[in-house]
C-alpha cells in the first residue's frame, strides 16, 4: 500500500510559451504541464500531482511576465491604489460638506444641487 504525500499549498510558475502557459511546480519535481488560461492551472497541477502520488489542496499561480509587462502592471497597481485613496478622501470630504451645509440649515435639495449629487444620496449620507 503506497502513501500519498499531501501538500496544503504549492507554487505553480506559469511562463508563456506560444499560445500556452508552461507550468512548473517548485515543491514537486517532475510536474510539468501546460494550460491555455491561468484559471485552468490549479486543476491541471492537482491532476498532474495525483499522477505522481501527491495530493495538492491549493495552488498559488505566479505568472512570469516580461520586464516591460511587469512595469506596466506595477504602474497599473500604483494608479489603482492612488484612485482608491483619492476616492476615500473624496467620500470623506463629501460627508463633511454635507454635514456642514445641513448644520447651516440648507435643505437636502439645496445641498444636492451645490455638491452635484442626488437628494437621495445626500439623505443616505446624512443618515450614515
Amino acid at each position: 500500500m503506497s502513501s500519498t504525500k499531501t501538500f496544503s499549498s504549492v507554487t505553480a510558475i506559469a511562463q508563456r510559451s506560444g499560445e500556452w502557459w508552461a507550468i512548473t511546480v517548485r515543491e514537486i519535481e517532475g510536474i510539468f504541464t501546460q494550460a491555455r488560461r491561468l484559471d485552468q492551472v490549479e486543476a491541471l497541477v492537482q491532476e498532474a500531482a495525483s499522477l505522481l502520488g501527491y495530493q495538492v489542496q491549493h495552488v498559488q499561480v505566479i505568472p512570469q511576465l516580461s520586464e516591460e509587462d511587469e512595469r506596466l502592471l506595477d504602474g497599473l497597481l500604483d494608479a489603482r491604489h492612488e484612485a482608491i485613496v483619492a476616492q476615500e478622501r473624496a467620500s470623506k470630504q463629501t460627508r463633511d460638506a454635507i454635514a456642514s451645509l445641513r448644520q447651516q440649515g440648507l435643505t437636502v435639495r439645496d445641498v444636492a444641487s451645490i455638491i452635484g449629487i442626488t437628494p437621495q444620496r445626500v439623505s443616505a449620507l446624512t443618515r450614515a
